[in-house]
């Protein structure tokens, strides 16, 4: 995969999976200990907050529904 082929890929993937891309590159670099020159923005509260939550409910819409009404212990 060329330099090119690389650049195109990264730009299809959704941005958070870009962001994902761009971590690990500046996680080899440090280990190799090769400095960067560009700064990562640290992430706003919402930012966070979102990334958060995706990741809390990642992979929950392929579970199947376990409970019934007879798993309530209170009814309304």
């Amino acid at each position: 995969m060329g330099y090119a082929e690389l650049l195109k890929t990264v730009q299809s993937l959704p941005k958070e999976k870009q962001s994902e891309v761009f971590d690990f590159v500046a996680y080899l670099a440090a280990r190799c200990g090769v400095a960067t020159d560009s700064v990562h923005d640290e992430w706003t509260e919402a930012e966070f907050a979102e990334f958060s939550m995706r990741q809390a409910v990642r992979g929950m819409e392929k579970d199947p529904v376990r409970y019934t009404l007879g798993d309530l212990k209170e009814h309304w």
